[in-house]
């Protein structure tokens, strides 16, 4: 399954320093898809990723039963109401309305505590086929993936087009791996996870971030496998931190695989030193996020 020729990657990429004349529009435009009732966390979550990995600016857009509650939660994020049906699942209408809101971003995330609805598979749909802009795709955009048969064949192919990064943990990437028709994980070893990954990664020519103990980052030609981070990671909203740091990191101008580097390396770092801080559990993902900036300002040049 793995290539012989994968590169195993152990140098961390750099983030340039900003110019000092550099304003918020020229920092990155990250629009985030996510939250439905009862999930609006992770929207925050994912938001608050982005910002504290330097998003110049972040908007969520959520159906509007939640919209209000993000905005209260997260003053520093503009928000925007996706139509939603009585029952407050997203309608296949959404899809239409997304257009506008992804041609403003320089980057989308899209999955977080969306929710499975029809419209919200629908709307995963239409933004893979139509969106050149680089997706970061997690949670229940990954669920959506798993249902698309061939996904990856209907991303736009003229130049330019933006990079994809799915951030399955192992039980989304079950799921990914039966829809591409791909064998299950074998086992828990790096060497099992890096082949799984790695072949994903290559049929459907995407940046993989396997989660898990030494999450694996691969686009089938190199492989990245981490070695920080802690037990008190494993709670909920974690993975919504690290989808926003990623998007962020790739509205900053670095490619898909630097940017899902040096996320997972800083999103795990902030986490060891929260270790020392508060405990080795029981800090929060939102601690995780605030903690981001400290270990992102390592690999700023």
């Amino acid at each position: 399954m793995m290539k012989p020729q994968l590169d195993h990657v152990s140098k961390l990429p750099t983030l340039p320093a900003r110019p000092a004349a550099s304003h918020k529009g020229m920092n990155g435009r990250v629009v985030i898809f996510a939250g439905s009732p009862g999930m609006s966390g992770a929207a925050v979550l994912c938001a608050r990723g982005a910002l504290r990995g330097g998003a110049g600016l972040v908007r969520v857009c959520a159906p509007s039963t939640v919209q209000s509650v993000i905005a209260a939660a997260e003053p520093c994020v503009m928000t925007c109401a996706l139509m939603d049906s009585p029952l407050a699942e997203l309608t296949p209408d959404v899809a239409r309305q997304a257009f506008e809101l992804v041609e403003w971003a320089d980057v989308v995330a899209v999955g977080p505590g969306l929710g499975q609805s029809s419209g919200a598979t629908e709307l995963v749909s239409e933004i893979i086929k139509n969106s050149g802009r680089p997706l970061v795709v997690d949670a229940d955009g990954l669920n959506a993936l798993s249902k698309i048969s061939d996904w990856w064949s209907q991303r736009p192919t003229a130049d330019g087009c933006g990079s994809l990064i799915v951030t399955p943990h192992p039980g989304e990437f079950e799921r990914l791996a039966r829809g591409a028709g791909l064998p299950p994980l074998s086992g828990e070893s790096d060497a099992a996870r890096i082949a799984a990954a790695a072949a994903y990664a290559e049929r459907a020519d995407c940046v993989v971030v396997l989660k898990g103990h030494r999450t694996v980052v691969t686009d089938a030609k190199r492989v990245y496998v981490n070695r920080s981070g802690n037990p008190g990671m494993a709670t909920g909203g974690m993975g919504d931190v690290l989808t926003g740091l990623i998007a962020a990191l790739l509205g900053q101008g670095l490619a898909a695989f630097d940017a899902a580097q040096l996320g997972v390396h800083c999103h795990s770092a902030a986490a060891d030193a929260l270790v020392d801080a508060v405990g080795p559990i029981g800090y929060l993902a939102s601690e995780v996020a605030d903690a981001i900036p400290t270990a992102l300002s390592l690999h700023i040049c």
